[in-house]
């Protein structure tokens, strides 16, 4: 029953960010809310914060992995962007029409207080160890990870109009949305098994956390970037 009251919690806030609260200001608060509820249900449920990777151990242990899973990922980006073709990747409204003030608020308080600590939290913390406990590792693993899928089900729905490399293999037309969606759950479903990974081999929630804002703040940052040093594809 805590299982489901935690993904109905899930189910409001992404119905609140993506439809009924679209406001710039409303996300980050959401997610925070929706952060405590979850984690109200999972101290409900008994979990400790051990079981959710939240204890000094985890901590510690993933402040060790922090430092090395945001430098490949910068890596990987940075080699990305030196080829024309995958700097085609880079070319996302989302980000080219962000102001500086706007990038920074992006990349220090969206990404880490609004998506990163919601979406850890649910699905590598509260959901994942709610699961683990009672069937095993193997379906908490599946289960988030298929959630974590659906849960970008709504946000994916621009990204043909938003990001000129899936315009180019998919279009962007209202014909072309179904496609793109499901291509983005699948991406997602995906992401979220390794991210579970990294959560149980590391031991803590902190690792998965700083993998998500280093893909998430550093492709901003550089798609930003992307637009003004080289305007034209």
């Amino acid at each position: 029953m805590r299982i489901v009251c935690a993904v109905a919690v899930l189910v409001a806030a992404n119905l609140l960010n993506n439809w009924l609260a679209r406001g710039p200001y409303a996300y980050v608060p959401i997610c925070v809310t929706a952060t405590a509820v979850l984690l109200l249900i999972a101290r409900r449920d008994g979990l400790t914060p051990a079981d959710l990777g939240l204890d000094a151990a985890g901590v510690r242990r993933g402040l060790r992995w922090a430092p090395l899973l945001a430098g490949a990922v910068l890596v990987v980006l940075l080699l990305l962007l030196s080829v024309p073709a995958g700097r085609e990747a880079f070319r996302d409204a989302r980000a080219v029409d962000l102001s500086a003030a706007e990038l920074w608020e992006r990349v220090l308080v969206r990404v880490p207080f609004g998506t990163v600590l919601l979406e850890e939290t649910a699905f590598r913390g509260v959901l994942w160890a709610m699961i683990r406990r009672r069937r095993g590792t193997a379906w908490a693993t599946t289960v988030s990870s298929l959630l974590f899928g659906l849960w970008h089900l709504l946000p994916s729905r621009g990204l043909g109009r938003s990001n000129a490399a899936l315009a180019t293999v998919f279009g962007s037309g209202s014909a072309d949305v179904a496609p793109i969606v499901l291509v983005a759950v699948a991406a997602m479903t995906a992401a979220g098994v390794v991210l579970c990974e990294l959560r149980r081999r590391s031991g803590s929630l902190l690792a998965p956390a700083a993998l998500h804002w280093a893909v998430n703040s550093f492709g901003y940052a550089l798609a930003w970037a992307t637009s003004r040093w080289w305007p034209s594809a």
